[in-house]
């Protein structure tokens, strides 16, 4: 085998970067996605409970329970979480979020990303760069 440089051992390196990444990424995305239910559901109003019960987190590649906000039954990215508001029993979640001509909205999904986007955001980002540096054999 002809010595080509390293070329071939850092093209290996960097083929093997996404699968690693993705392999710790996946559990940070869910465990932020359960804080970020977590938040809403804490936000949620306390009327009967069964909106702060319907806040569920969808881990990627399975579908979101049917009639949840935003948008119903979908198939999750592969290397994606959702948090959905909603199932087949609680179908108002939106309502309560938006409010309609009858009720004032009562927000809790939006303000709950918001107070928790930057820590989620930096989270991934340390998973992301500690996947890369172990992959390429630092600390």
């Amino acid at each position: 085998m002809a010595n080509d440089g390293g070329i071939s051992r850092i093209q290996q390196r960097l083929a093997m970067i996404p699968k690693n990444v993705r392999a710790s990424l996946q559990p940070e995305l869910i465990k932020n996605g359960n804080d970020l239910a977590l938040m809403a559901r804490i936000l949620a109003p306390r009327d009967s409970g069964a909106l702060q019960d319907s806040v569920a987190v969808t881990p990627g590649g399975t579908s979101t329970p049917p009639y949840s906000a935003p948008g119903g039954r979908v198939i999750v990215p592969e290397l994606a979480v959702a948090v959905t508001a909603g199932n087949k029993d609680v179908r108002y979640a939106h309502l309560v979020e938006h409010g309609t001509t009858e009720a004032a909205a009562q927000p809790f999904f939006w303000p709950a990303f918001r107070l928790m986007r930057k820590k989620i955001s930096g989270r991934i980002k340390r998973a992301a760069s500690k996947a890369v540096k172990t992959n390429w054999g630092g600390k």
